[in-house]
């Protein structure tokens, strides 16, 4: 066995005031259960989940707190009865760290739905008082059943990424039949967006992406995209009316946002699927903006352990590129990490890295 930290070292939140001003601090790590996995980390990708956790834009958070939720490391220690990893092996966490296993979601390939589970960070981790801490620290202990291995030949930084903004666009366009002879629609080209469209071609559908002007409509059609709709047009919906089969809305803003238009262009029992969690009020969905063509409106919360494996496959397979900014971990790193989210600079993902120059090799 490796040696080993009795203290895992981050970069903490102190506060909602201050949420931004990382503290670098250690803390003592939950016992090491049977089944955990220790890993020293490599690398985290930045998720707009982390900037909404740690501002206080979703509600009350447990400061300090490290976030990051696209953890891409080594294992370094495994407990007696963990056959899902081993010592040295490079894998991958994501948002979720846990669920019974046990309940009729669980056992059926719903285990992100489990009402018991818990997140990557912020979460009282089960017959415990520890507070789950995320990526942007040197080592995590996880439970064996959410260490994904990450295939050989998929660089760690694009990877990374792929752990909660990948598969909350894979899964959706997985469980909705994506695909030849499909025509898909990606709403917003961000972070879960440039995802879904990567995803949806690779899949094999006809893909538009859809965002509020042709900004970037140029990167939507390198990363796939086939056709492109700017919704601050005149009329974009016209053409499209009852053609699509699924729209994948992965935008972070309501704003101004005409839901009716949007569920026009779905055909009969089309799906519009929600995987954006933006903070505010919501919009406002009335039974006449679908009753015309009998469309689902619906949302996905991750994805399960088996579409997990699929995608980062998918990925090594046939060399799916990430758009991806390395950025080395520091204080003034993850600043400047989370400026270009809260400003929407980031081109269309950013990932902490040259974890030993803060944490050691």
């Amino acid at each position: 066995m490796a040696s080993y930290p009795e203290q895992f070292t981050g970069f903490q939140a102190p506060s909602a005031e201050k949420w931004n001003d990382f503290q670098k601090q250690s803390w003592a790590p939950r016992p090491l259960e049977d089944v955990d996995v220790d890993i020293k980390v490599e690398c985290c990708g930045v998720c707009a989940s982390d900037l909404h956790k740690i501002s206080g834009d979703w509600g009350a958070c447990p400061y300090p707190l490290a976030v990051g939720h696209e953890v891409v490391g080594r294992v370094v220690r495994v407990g007696p009865k963990v056959t899902l990893a081993k010592v040295g092996q490079r894998v991958g966490v994501g948002a979720q760290v846990y669920s019974c296993l046990e309940c009729r979601q669980c056992k059926n390939g719903n285990e992100t739905y489990c009402s018991k589970q818990v997140d990557a960070y912020g979460g009282k981790y089960p017959n415990t008082d520890h507070i789950t801490q995320g990526g942007y620290a040197s080592h995590v202990r996880i439970h064996e059943y959410w260490v994904y291995p990450i295939p050989d030949g998929l660089d760690s930084a694009q990877a990374a990424p792929l752990l909660c903004a990948g598969i909350t666009s894979f899964s959706p366009l997985k469980r909705f039949g994506a695909g030849p002879g499909k025509k898909v629609g990606v709403v917003g080209v961000g972070g879960l967006g440039h995802y879904g469209i990567i995803f949806a071609k690779a899949l094999g559908a006809e893909v538009w992406a859809i965002s509020r002007t042709r900004a970037k409509e140029a990167d939507a059609r390198k990363m796939g995209a086939d056709g492109f709709i700017a919704t601050g047009e005149d009329g974009w919906q016209e053409p499209h009316k009852m053609s699509f089969d699924l729209i994948v809305n992965t935008a972070t803003s309501f704003d101004g946002f005409e839901l009716g238009k949007y569920l026009s262009m779905l055909d009969v029992n089309g799906h519009w699927n929600s995987v954006g969690l933006p903070g505010g009020e919501g919009v406002a969905v009335r039974n006449q903006d679908f009753i015309s063509n009998g469309c689902f409106i619906g949302t996905s919360h991750l994805g399960s352990r088996e579409e997990m494996l699929e995608m980062l496959q998918l990925m090594a397979d046939k060399n799916l590129q990430s758009w991806v900014e390395k950025i080395p971990l520091s204080k003034e790193g993850l600043q400047q990490a989370f400026d270009k989210l809260e400003n929407n600079q980031a081109r269309y993902r950013s990932c902490m890295t040259n974890y030993d120059d803060q944490f050691g090799a």
